[in-house]
């Protein structure tokens, strides 16, 4: 069973330097630990800090302030 390999040299000729230089690369890259996904934003509504009094906001458009999550 033949496997495809992990690099092939499509144009040029690159001494054995240059190729265990490009295979160090690709293998770092390869190993190299994924970075963690971003937590996604909760939802303002599963907020236990909406159960404690809110903060005072006086000024035009409380009334509407007062009914808002901060």
């Amino acid at each position: 069973m033949s496997e495809r390999p992990l690099l092939r040299v499509v144009r040029g000729t690159p001494d054995d330097l240059e190729l265990a230089a490009l295979t160090a690369v690709v293998a770092g890259l390869a190993s190299a630990p994924q970075p963690e996904p971003e937590p996604e934003p909760r939802s303002a509504w599963g907020d236990r800090a909406r159960l404690h009094r809110p903060e005072l906001r006086p000024g035009p458009g409380a009334w509407r302030a007062s009914g808002l999550p901060r």
